[in-house]
């Protein structure tokens, strides 16, 4: 069987650019909406506060070498650094920029184009963008371009030789098959093949599965594609005559979450919910490679309005849906069996395998309890 390859996502956004300066004041990084963030309900793990990296800064050479250190250490092969173009606009592209130039640290790495606006929905003012993201021929090509140098890079994770590149969102191309064509046609000018990949959403059930001219497709947790509909119903659990105002409640929650979920008008799922009833991977007609989440919780971004708390993620609980998909997953080749965490440091989303003052490294610890076995 061959050894599956566990890759990362990982947010550069912890290093101020003048873009977020002018948008959300000046200095600002993640690490200023982890810090205001409060609990919503009782037991609520709120604020998410890092413990052995501390609040750390990219634009220092020592960050990321300790980040390499500590994935490399628990048994993670690489970083998927999100990758912010908007037609020749970069955004917090420094530290993977310093990797480039410097050599340093020397840890395998991918790209995932983040291709969304940029918006205020961190605020729920979805209306506001900040930074349009407009698709065209003409981009494709200056992007390509622009890309080959990481791609040429020895660092670069390669299936067969041919560099991964990820879309997060491909469904927002115009014609995401003859985006990768020319992508295609201008890496053979540089003597490469490309491995293509996007992720899959459940919400997007009009666009769930692989395109035309990718190589496979990424389920992208906690919003994947694999959960059965029959997970998905509302508990039964009553609540008063005001539940009306409830978004939604998830599995089984105790009464004191109802409560407050009720009040605060929250989106809640309990964590082992995410990994209790998953479609196989086999009753896929395409190559799609799984991922997970060690939880989410997006309250530090979204304040009293999260888009949705996973409750009682524990490092046990992450150790059961790793030996759940391991359990379930036949890589496609030797080199075709990434999975994907995410993620290594969103922190404003309440998805990290890096250390946090609650947990330490035991969610680390329990990742590579389970890739030993």
């Amino acid at each position: 069987m061959a050894k599956v390859r566990p890759i990362a996502l990982y947010l550069p956004q912890f290093h101020p650019i003048p873009e977020n300066d002018l948008w959300w004041g000046k200095g600002f990084t993640e690490w200023t909406n982890v810090v205001k963030a409060r609990p919503l309900f009782e037991g609520h793990y709120q604020p998410q506060l890092p413990a052995d990296l501390g609040f750390y800064d990219l634009r220092l050479p020592d960050t990321m070498l300790q980040q390499a250190n500590l994935a490399r250490k628990y048994g993670i092969e690489g970083f998927c650094f999100y990758h912010y173009w908007f037609n020749g606009k970069k955004l917090l592209q420094r530290p993977v920029d310093d990797m480039l130039s410097s050599g340093k640290p020397d840890f395998p790495f991918m790209l995932c184009w983040a291709n969304e606006n940029w918006t205020r929905k961190w605020d729920g003012r979805d209306e506001e963008v900040l930074m349009v993201q407009s698709h065209s021929a003409d981009d494709d090509i200056n992007h390509i371009h622009h890309l080959i140098k990481f791609f040429k890079d020895p660092r670069y994770i390669r299936v067969d030789n041919k560099p991964v590149f990820v879309i997060y969102k491909s469904f927002l191309l115009p014609d995401p098959a003859a985006t990768a064509k020319k992508w295609r046609e201008i890496a053979a000018q540089y003597g490469m093949e490309l491995y293509l990949c996007h992720m899959v959403f459940r919400y997007n059930k009009s666009y769930i599965d692989l395109s035309d001219g990718f190589d496979a497709a990424i389920d992208f947790e906690p919003f994947g594609t694999r959960r059965q509909e029959s997970t998905l119903t509302p508990t039964k659990t009553k609540v008063n005559s005001r539940s009306p105002i409830v978004k939604k409640i998830f599995g089984k929650l105790n009464k004191a979450t109802i409560e407050e979920a009720r009040i605060n008008r929250l989106n809640i799922k309990e964590y082992r919910h995410m990994f209790e009833n998953l479609k196989p991977l086999n009753e896929f007609g395409y190559k799609i490679f799984p991922s997970l989440v060690p939880g989410w919780d997006n309250t530090a971004r979204k304040s009293n309005s999260p888009v949705l708390i996973l409750n009682n993620s524990t490092p046990y609980l992450f150790k059961e849906w790793v030996e759940k998909i391991l359990r379930d997953f036949k890589p496609y080749s030797a080199q075709e069996s990434f999975l994907f965490i995410n993620a290594w440091n969103e922190w404003a989303e309440g998805n990290h395998l890096e250390p946090c003052s609650r947990w330490g490294l035991q969610y680390l610890e329990a990742f590579k309890s389970v890739l030993e076995k």
